[in-house]
């Protein structure tokens, strides 16, 4: 799209305001997706840890906001903006969005691969807001509870599954980018987010950091001259919907501690005896090194 018309503003602007009343905290971005306001710290030197605190737009989807007022502000302050993103996490709604790629090229099948573990940890995908996007792909809209937060992810659920939570954000509904319109699929429209299954939850949330002493299997701690043997046993003691999620924290906290790729065959041995397959194991791994990459 090689300009932006005040039509495809105003559009992106009447459907922002739309999912606000929805009770959607929205802002908005451009035709590459990304937030449509400059940071008003570009240009200061990093780190910046602001959040919005500062009183002024710019800080991507912590500007999200269900008020009118601020949402039609928001876009008077970003006149090329061509769509909106809807944060994640947030009440009342606490979106979780499951991102369904579709790459042919790579042969990955990620709605096959969210039907697999469906079958496999026993839920099923309720009748929710669908939203299709440009590249044959879908957004899946799920709700979560209050007490729970559902981290980012790409690819550790599966190959070509992406997770949007807390922190991240949707392009909503509407939004026209640089390779297409985003748009509701057929009969979905008129459907709430529906709750997310429990069982699928447990594979979207990490296993939960127990205080030192507590009952129960503990997050291992790594010792000199025993690497790595915590984190295998760790692995061991997953439970039927732990076990994606225990093999993810393990090969991070191996990656963290400089011996990942050394522990690798060894943790994808200890998850296939708990019942995952070799290529569901890899792929948990081959996650955890893309993320802890990241860190550093």
């Amino acid at each position: 799209m090689a300009t932006i018309d005040r039509q495809t503003a105003t559009l992106a602007l009447a459907h922002a305001l739309a999912a606000a009343g929805r009770g959607l905290p929205v802002f908005p971005l451009s035709a590459t997706k990304l937030p449509a306001l400059r940071s008003p710290h570009h240009g200061e030197q990093p780190p910046v840890h602001c959040r919005g605190e500062c009183g002024l737009p710019g800080h991507g989807v912590h500007d999200a906001t269900t008020d009118p007022a601020a949402v039609r502000a928001l876009f008077a302050a970003a006149p090329r903006a061509t769509g909106y993103g809807i944060a994640c996490g947030r009440a009342p709604h606490r979106l979780v969005g499951i991102d369904l790629d579709i790459d042919t090229a790579h042969g990955n099948d990620s709605v096959g691969a969210l039907q697999q573990l469906a079958l496999q940890h026993l839920f099923t995908i309720p009748p929710t807001v669908t939203v299709l996007t440009p590249s044959g792909g879908r957004h899946l809209w799920l709700t979560g509870p209050a007490d729970t937060t559902v981290p980012n992810s790409a690819g550790r659920l599966a190959p070509g599954i992406d997770v949007r939570g807390s922190g991240g954000y949707l392009v909503g509904p509407g939004s026209v980018t640089a390779h297409g319109r985003y748009r509701l699929a057929p009969g979905t429209a008129h459907l709430p987010p529906a709750p997310c299954p429990r069982a699928l939850l447990r594979l979207l949330t990490p296993p939960p950091r127990r205080p030192a002493g507590a009952p129960g299997v503990t997050a291992p701690t790594e010792t000199p001259g025993r690497r790595g043997e915590g984190l295998i046993q760790f692995v061991l003691a997953a439970h039927e919907g732990q076990r994606n999620t225990r093999l993810f924290w393990a090969a991070c906290r191996a990656y963290e501690h400089g011996f990942g790729d050394t522990l690798a065959d060894a943790l994808t041995a200890a998850a296939v005896r708990t019942g995952l397959t070799e290529q569901e194991a890899r792929a948990a791994i081959a996650s955890a090194e893309r993320l802890t990459r990241g860190r550093g």
